[in-house]
Order: structure tokens, then sequence, then C-alpha cells
């Protein structure tokens, strides 16, 4: 099936795999999330969790890397929902466990990783480059690139480290054909 059911293969997979312990868990597909293929979050106090995978870059890979994106989201869901494991954000020995146990029970090919670094790269389409000493030293070059329009500043959280290491300004060289129409 090219075009598989989300919230069929969340069911399918929560009783085959998650002993139906993820029911209280929303899954949907984010069309604004292009810089990761899944996201799980957990709110402790109420107990929601929600999977979101991200439409623009599952939707052109093959059907097994959504399937393998759902079950890596899935797993970080059971661990938040089902133990009292306090690594939630990582990919330590427990997600490993469970991820070596679906791996070898469905044949999947979970990993800690995605490989989508080219399709992540075409969503980042809004380009900044440094006037300071910093467009001269790799890896970047100085350059920042975006999926949205919002300049390099003070939100950053490398921003204090560039302002010390490099004080140069940012200006913007590029962005989509569609939004310069705009």
């Amino acid at each position: 099936d090219p075009n598989p059911d989300l919230h069929a293969l969340f069911l399918e997979y929560n009783g085959m795999f998650f002993e139906g312990r993820l029911a209280g868990c929303e899954v949907k597909w984010s069309r604004r999330m292009t810089l990761c293929a899944g996201l799980c979050s957990f709110h402790p106090r109420s107990g929601f969790c929600s999977i979101r995978l991200s439409e623009p870059l599952l939707k052109l890979r093959p059907r097994s890397d959504m399937v393998n994106t759902l079950l890596h989201e899935m797993i970080h869901a059971y661990v938040f929902v089902a133990t009292t494991a306090r690594d939630h954000d990582d990919h330590g020995p427990l997600f490993q466990s469970h991820m070596h146990r679906i791996n070898q029970a469905a044949k999947t090919q979970i990993t800690v990783f995605h490989s989508f670094h080219d399709e992540v790269d075409a969503y980042r389409q809004h380009m900044w480059q440094c006037d300071g000493p910093c467009r001269r030293k790799p890896p970047y070059f100085g350059l920042v690139k975006r999926s949205m329009n919002r300049v390099p500043g003070p939100n950053d959280n490398w921003w204090a480290d560039h302002e010390r290491s490099c004080g140069g300004g940012y200006t913007k060289i590029k962005e989509p054909a569609e939004f310069t129409a705009k």
C-alpha cells in the first residue's frame, strides 16, 4: 500500500508490539514539521502523549520509512507511558532493547537516526550569510539555512557563542521563489 493509513497502522502495532498500552496516545501527520521525520511528546502531569510524523519528509519516501519512523516514535511513547524510566529523550538501552525486539519480530529496520538529510535540506530554502570571520571557517562557513523565514538572532541557542567568537551580522542571501513573489 503506497498510502498506508497512519491510524490503522498505529492501532495494529500498538496491539502487536506494545500490549495495547498506547491507546491514549494520539498519532497524526504534521504538514509543518520538516527538520525531523517524527516526534513524540509526553506531558507527565496530564499523561498526554502525542506522536507526529512529518508529511513533507515521509510522503515521497518508501512505505518502509514511514513504518520504521512510526515504530521508532511508538517506542518513545511506550517508554514514556509504560515504564518509570527517566531517560525519555534518548535512545538508551531500554529504547534499543525494544528497537531490537521489534526489528527481529517484524523484520523492520528501526534505527536511532534517519538518513533523510537531502529531504530535510530541500525544505531549508531560507539562507543567511554572516559577514564576520566565521564565513571563512568550516563546517558552516557562516551559513544558516532554515525552513522558515526566521533571521538568526538571540533566540538561537548558539547566538551568544557566535557574538563572542565572530560578532558578524547576517544578511539573507536566498529564499524560495514563491516567498519572493508574495
